[in-house]
C-alpha cells in the first residue's frame, strides 16, 4: 500500500508546499513498485485523490471513475505539477508488470487524529477563516472509512480499476470548518472571500474548487460503506466521541 506524502498537518498554502509529495507519487511509486516485484508482491494499492481529477469547477454532478477522465492537463504549471504527480502514479501502478495495482481516490480527509489533531486546535485559536463557497463543494472521507477502503480493495479490487472513496454528501470547506467550528465549541471561524487567498496559491486553488465524487463503484465492487452521510454528521460524532461539548 503507497499512501506516502511529505505533508504536515495542514500545511497546503503555496504549491511548494507539494514539491516533496509529488516526488513521492512519481520517483517514490516507481521506487515503491521495484521493490514490491523484488518481493514477489502480487496487489498494490494506491492512494491518490480527487484533485487529480483537475482543479476548478466541475459543476453540480457527480465525477465517476469510468466517465470523467483522471488527469487531464492544466493549464497553469504549477497545477500541471500537482495534476500530474497524481496521473504518474496510477499510471505506474496499473502498467506494471505482474502486480495487480488499484487506485483509491479519497476525497479530503477528516476524524480522529486528523480534525482534532491538526484543525480544531487551529480553529480554537482563530486561525483558519472559511472562504465564503458560494455554492461550491468538495468531497469528504472520514479516515477511518478511508482505511476500510484499503482493506476492501486488497480483497475485492479489480486489477487496473480506481475506485472514488468518499462521503455520499458534498458540502463546502467552509461548511466544513463552520461543522468542525460547531461541534468542537470553537469560535465560529471568521468569512472571507475567496480573492483574499491569492497570496496563498495552492490554497486559492482548492477553494476556488468545485469537485463532488461518486462512491457508487466502491459501494457496488468492493462493498464499502460510509460510516456517515456526510462530513458535518461525521465531525459531530467525533466531538461526541471524544467528550467535547458542542457549542
Amino acid at each position: 500500500m503507497h499512501a506516502a506524502t511529505a505533508l504536515g498537518g495542514m500545511a497546503m498554502m503555496r504549491h511548494q508546499d507539494l514539491a516533496a509529495t509529488n516526488a513521492l507519487r512519481t520517483e517514490g511509486t516507481a521506487h515503491l513498485l521495484e521493490a514490491a516485484r523484488e518481493t514477489g508482491a502480487g496487489r498494490f494499492v494506491v492512494e491518490s485523490m480527487m484533485f487529480g481529477y483537475g482543479y476548478g469547477d466541475h459543476g453540480d454532478g457527480l465525477l465517476t471513475e469510468d466517465r470523467t477522465t483522471f488527469g487531464p492537463h492544466q493549464v497553469d504549471p504549477w497545477l500541471e505539477r500537482h495534476v500530474g504527480a497524481l496521473r504518474t502514479k496510477e499510471e505506474l501502478a496499473f502498467t506494471v508488470d505482474g502486480i495487480e495495482g488499484i487506485s483509491l481516490r479519497y476525497g479530503l480527509f477528516y476524524g480522529a487524529g486528523t480534525t482534532d489533531v491538526h484543525l480544531v486546535p487551529k480553529l480554537r485559536k482563530r486561525k483558519v477563516p472559511a472562504v465564503a463557497d458560494q455554492g461550491r463543494a468538495l468531497s469528504w472521507v472520514d479516515v477511518d472509512d478511508a482505511a476500510r477502503a484499503v482493506v476492501l480493495a486488497l480483497e475485492k479490487g479489480r486489477a487496473g480499476q480506481a475506485y472514488n472513496s468518499a462521503d455520499d454528501t458534498p458540502v463546502g470547506f467552509g461548511e466544513h470548518l463552520r461543522a468542525v467550528a460547531a461541534a468542537f465549541g470553537a469560535p465560529r471561524p471568521m468569512a472571507v472571500p475567496l480573492w483574499l487567498l491569492r497570496p496563498a496559491p495552492l490554497a486559492h486553488s482548492i477553494m476556488a474548487t468545485n469537485l463532488r465524487l461518486s462512491n457508487a463503484k466502491a459501494k457496488h465492487e468492493l462493498g464499502w460503506q460510509t460510516s456517515h452521510p456526510g462530513g458535518v454528521a461525521g465531525v459531530q460524532t467525533l466531538a461526541r466521541r471524544l467528550a467535547v461539548p458542542a457549542a
